[in-house]
C-alpha cells in the first residue's frame, strides 16, 4: 500500500510539474509575449549600440586632442611667447623699389588705347 501511495504522489508531482512547464511555454508563445520579448531585445541592442557609439566618440575626441597637441608642438604654437616687438623697419617704398614707375605721365582712360 505504501508503494502505491508513493508512486501515485510521484505521478501527481510529475503531472503538475509538466503542466506548469507547458503552460509557461504556451504563455511565452502568445503574440503579446513574443512582441514584448522582441521589443525588449531591440531595446537591449539599441542600448549596446549607443554605448559603443558613445565609446567610439570619446575615443575619437581623445585621439583628436592628442593629434592637435602633436601638431601644435610641431608648429611651435605651444612655445613661450616673446613679449618684445621686433625693431621697426623703415623703408621708403618709392625710393627703394627699383621697379617703381611714375604713373603720373600715363593716362588711365581705357578708351584712349582704342
Amino acid at each position: 500500500m505504501f508503494r502505491r501511495t508513493f508512486w501515485f504522489g510521484t505521478g501527481m508531482a510529475a503531472g503538475v510539474w509538466a503542466t506548469t512547464k507547458v503552460n509557461r511555454k504556451l504563455k511565452q508563445l502568445t503574440p503579446d509575449s513574443l512582441a514584448a520579448a522582441a521589443a525588449n531585445k531591440a531595446l537591449d541592442a539599441g542600448t549596446r549600440l549607443r554605448d559603443r557609439a558613445v565609446g567610439f566618440a570619446h575615443d575619437v575626441r581623445d585621439n583628436m586632442a592628442q593629434r592637435e597637441a602633436e601638431l601644435d608642438d610641431a608648429l611651435g604654437l605651444n612655445a613661450p611667447v616673446d613679449r618684445e616687438l621686433p625693431a621697426p623697419r623703415r623703408h621708403n617704398a618709392i625710393e627703394s623699389n627699383p621697379t617703381y614707375v611714375d604713373r603720373t605721365t600715363y593716362s588711365y582712360n581705357r578708351n584712349e588705347d582704342h
